[in-house]
């Protein structure tokens, strides 16, 4: 470690070692030196005239150089192939990068939450070798701060030898005595310089060249029907005059967000060479809402950020809400910023390559062996969780028990089933600690302060042929397994706990999953996946295109929830099993239909069908699963009964639903299941009608997203009827995908 002081106002430049000398090397070889070849790690502390902040701590590894405000922790500056810095950075608190919260009291009367900055007050070198600098910005709850949030957050910083990129992490801690509180988002934020970060890439299939943040802003846009969408009507360069921007068209499921970012100079902006800025997440175990919780990633700014708690797709109920005298603790992170290079100008699709490449890379080397904190817990902290998932469903699989095809399968707080998809933090400890086993007892050293519970999630996907399945690298502590099969309806929850210890491999055994039914399978619509993307999602109106989502994700397209009175101006069409197709004809989303007179009023859905004989005295199920619902209710009406409940013909669910999913582009949001017993003295041999209609228009974002739905025959009916597509079986490999789960509810009376 080297260290000096620089007299106070010379600049960056001179007061840092040269760098290009030391860059003069290939930067694509540059980026993976290692050992006796890579330049040992140098750690400064530099006088600024920078308004906000005294001193800044400069952390350089001779490849990437990073700029900290010292106490507060913000990320002043990065600097790589040469002095340019990477970051937008103007004095102001939200600029460079930076750890944000939005919180509240709860009961407050602040509805919106309040921000907070987390700006550390105690600064401390936590190591400082020529192999490794890790740095701790920490800021302390103090009750006499008025409207303080009552945590402790010790922000870090990593950064290794010879490595491309640095490590940040959190520590979030709530101490006993201190008052309740309610945290909605926790995130880390980079705000790249809008000069010459140019093209962005989320995925292999969304990436492109982007508009610039002033293109925005009046006259160059008009803003359209909630603020984070405008359309560009005059923006600084006319390929994007026509197109819709919106940051959450750009958002990912936590499962397919391992790498996001953005390049620098691609396509001939910038500097002499492209450099890319990536955040990296090896894992996604400190997040919260699981695999399939969707969530932002980059966007117009230029911004990437990762977001580690957060309501968006699923609503209030992911809000953590920790309680007054709570202890809780947990980890966020590390993620690692990734900075990559092409001396060739443009290349960017080889940056995108290399940098899924390192994203790999990452997530193999987890858990990180280098995080000096004790919170985080290294392989030998942890242990691992093995079996085997089978299906069983006496009407699709005759009684036998066949193999989870590509099943979720994950660990996570313990709770009912599918509470895993809201769930954002859990008690440092459990009501009922687990018992162990003595053989056990040997290797914890303080059992009684074990965190067992802290709200993090494992998940890997099950074998695509036996159903097997291995959760390595898991916390000691207690948890509920849970799952679910794509192509079955409904969500699997281990009745008993599972005890997880250091450095044992709990072998689980054979799992069976028994789906609900009550009777065989008379007609389905849809495919069983939490997912609406199966059914007709129609082409934009031209007035409002997004040109990367033409020929894939259509449902990330602005305004579609207008397409539908547009499309079916005379009124709601009615769906006919065995000769509808829900690939055309079954609209993705419930939504409202707007009047001429601006008015937005209900729709229904009917589905028309034919029975050969009826069980009078027997009992019908109709199983709706919904995808995504907001501020919804469903009113069910079977051969247009008046009557409450399942004598009656008339089901009317309580409103339920916060995920906002439809204005936000997404094709899921949060998982509901609902259950209507039917009795058979409401349906007539021949033609049937079952109408659904969502009665609340409020709104024109009021509604809800089909995932499946089906009628079953009482238990043991022959009822003449074929199945229309026999998709209660799971699903061939080609077909299965994925997202969110919470248990069935049932409702035998209207409210």
């Amino acid at each position: 470690m080297h260290a000096r002081r620089c007299r106070r106002g010379r600049s960056w430049r001179s007061c840092s070692l040269s760098l290009r000398r030391r860059r003069s090397c290939s930067p694509w070889r540059a980026r993976r030196l290692q050992g006796p070849q890579a330049p040992a790690l140098r750690c400064r502390k530099i006088s600024t005239r920078c308004a906000r902040y005294q001193l800044l701590m400069v952390v350089d590894n001779g490849i990437v150089q990073v700029a900290v405000s010292k106490p507060q922790g913000q990320i002043i500056a990065v600097r790589y192939v040469d002095d340019t810095n990477l970051l937008y950075f103007n004095n102001d608190e939200i600029s460079g990068g930076y750890w944000d919260v939005v919180w509240n009291f709860p009961g407050s009367g602040y509805p919106r939450g309040m921000n907070d900055m987390l700006d550390g007050t105690e600064f401390r070198v936590v190591s400082a070798t020529e192999e490794q600098v890790e740095l701790s910005f920490m800021r302390t709850y103090d009750p006499s701060r008025l409207n303080s949030i009552p945590l402790t957050v010790d922000k870090r910083l990593v950064m290794l030898r010879g490595g491309s990129g640095f490590y940040c992490y959190a520590i979030f801690e709530h101490a006993g005595g201190w008052p309740a509180v309610d945290v909605s988002e926790a995130r880390l934020v980079f705000k790249l310089d809008p000069t010459t970060f140019n093209y962005m890439a989320v995925s292999d299939g969304i990436q492109r060249y982007m508009p610039g943040a002033a293109d925005r802003d009046a006259p160059r846009a008009v803003p359209l029907a909630y603020k984070e969408a405008v359309l560009l009507v005059h923006p600084s360069e006319p390929q994007f005059a026509g197109e819709v921007d919106d940051k959450y068209q750009y958002s990912m499921d936590n499962k397919d967000n391992r790498v996001h970012g953005w390049i620098a100079g691609a396509g001939g902006g910038g500097g002499p060479v492209t450099v890319g800025f990536w955040v990296v997440t090896p894992s996604n175990e400190f997040k919260s809402g699981g695999p399939l919780k969707r969530e932002l990633t980059s966007h117009i700014g230029p911004t990437s950020l990762t977001m580690f708690m957060g309501t968006h797709y699923i609503g209030k109920d992911m809000v953590a809400k920790i309680e007054a005298g709570e202890h809780w603790k947990k980890v966020m992170g590390p993620v690692f910023i990734y900075l990559n290079s092409n001396p060739q100008r443009g290349g960017f699709q080889a940056l995108w390559e290399d940098a899924k490449a390192q994203a790999e890379v990452e997530a193999s080397q987890w858990p990180y062996s280098f995080p000096l904190s004790p919170d985080f817990h290294r392989a030998g902290e942890r242990g691992s969780v093995t079996g085997r998932l089978l299906v069983r469903d006496r009407y699709t699989t005759g009684g036998e028990d066949v193999p989870a095809r590509l099943a979720y399968v994950g660990l996570a707080a313990p709770g009912q089933p599918g509470s895993w998809a809201t769930e954002s933090k859990v008690h440092r400890h459990a009501k009922n600690p687990p018992k162990l086993d003595e053989k056990f007892l040997d290797m914890l050293i303080l059992v009684a302060d074990l965190p067992w519970i802290q709200g993090y999630q494992f998940w890997t996907r099950a074998s695509a042929t036996g159903g097997s399945f291995a959760i390595g690298n898991v916390r000691a502590g207690e948890y509920n397994l849970y799952a679910w099969v794509p192509g079955v309806l409904g969500d699997y929850m281990r009745t008993d706990p599972v005890t997880v210890v250091p450095g044992v491999a709990v072998a689980l055994g054979d799992l069976v999953f028994e789906p609900p039914r009550s009777g065989p399978t008379l007609w389905d619509i849809g495919v069983p996946d939490r997912s609406a993307a199966e059914f007709f999602v129609p082409d934009p109106n031209p007035r409002y295109l997004s040109k990367l989502f033409v020929a894939r994700d259509k449902y990330r397209q602005y305004g579609l929830w207008e397409r539908y009175a547009e499309l079916y101006p005379a009124g709601d069409p009615v769906f006919t099993i065995g000769v509808s197709n829900p690939f055309k004809d079954w609209f993705f989303a419930h939504v409202t239909r707007k009047t001429g007179n601006g008015e937005n009023v209900p729709t229904t859905r009917r589905i028309r069908f034919n029975l050969p004989r009826v069980a009078g005295g027997g009992t019908y199920t109709l199983r709706i699963a919904l995808a995504a619902a907001h501020m919804s209710k469903l009113k069910v009406q079977v051969n247009g009964a008046t009557g409450k409940g399942p004598a009656g013909g008339v089901f009317l669910t309580p409103e339920f639903g916060d995920d906002n999913a439809i204005a936000r582009h997404g094709e899921h949001g949060r998982w509901w299941s609902f259950e209507f017993p039917i009795d058979g003295r409401l349906l007539v041999q021949g033609e049937n009608t079952i109408g659904v209609t969502q009665p609340r228009a409020s709104s024109v974002f009021v509604g809800v997203m089909y995932d499946y739905v089906r009628l079953e025959g009482p238990p043991g009916w022959d009822s003449g009827v074929t199945s229309s597509a026999g998709l209660g079986k799971i699903l061939p490999l080609g077909l299965l995908c994925g997202l969110v789960v919470l248990p069935t509810l049932i409702f035998l009376l209207s409210k």
